[in-house]
């Protein structure tokens, strides 16, 4: 019996369950989780929310250090397109919605956006070796005067 490629829809299912499990970790501020969805040589990109750019472990680091002091967070990743598959890689685009509370904040901060990501396929299923996080926009931004 030969080995079967894998069909479309099967790796459309382990992409989305792939970038669910990213919000996953950032919401329940789990490290080992988070850098599970990433390569090891994986660049993540958040400047466009005014946040930092780095390796996986660096932004692991950073996300443990700076969303310990979230109360909450709450990330959706919605309408999940594949806009490019070749074989063992993929590139994505995904919207994301974030409702937060922001340390010192009582009203809810909110923002979205894209995530473009690169996946390639390892031996443990995809995973993402570039995130550039696009942020459109952001309701109650950090450091605005908690007016609530």
């Amino acid at each position: 019996m030969t080995a079967q490629a894998p069909r479309p829809t099967d790796d459309q299912l382990a992409i989305s369950a792939l970038l669910y499990r990213y919000a996953r970790a950032v919401d329940t501020k789990d490290r080992a989780l988070y850098r599970s969805v990433f390569t090891e040589d994986a660049v993540i990109d958040y400047t466009s929310a005014g946040a930092v750019c780095g390796t996986r472990d660096e932004v692991a680091d950073w996300l443990a250090a700076g969303f310990a002091a979230i109360p909450m967070s709450m990330h959706y990743v919605t309408n999940i397109e594949v806009l490019g598959h070749s074989g063992d890689t993929a590139t994505v685009r995904a919207m994301f919605y974030n409702p937060m509370q922001l340390p010192g904040m009582t009203d809810v901060s909110c923002c979205g956006g894209y995530h473009h990501h690169e996946l390639v396929r390892t031996p443990d299923g995809w995973r993402s070796r570039n995130l550039r996080e696009e942020n459109i926009w952001f309701t109650n931004p950090p450091g605005r005067p908690d007016i609530g």
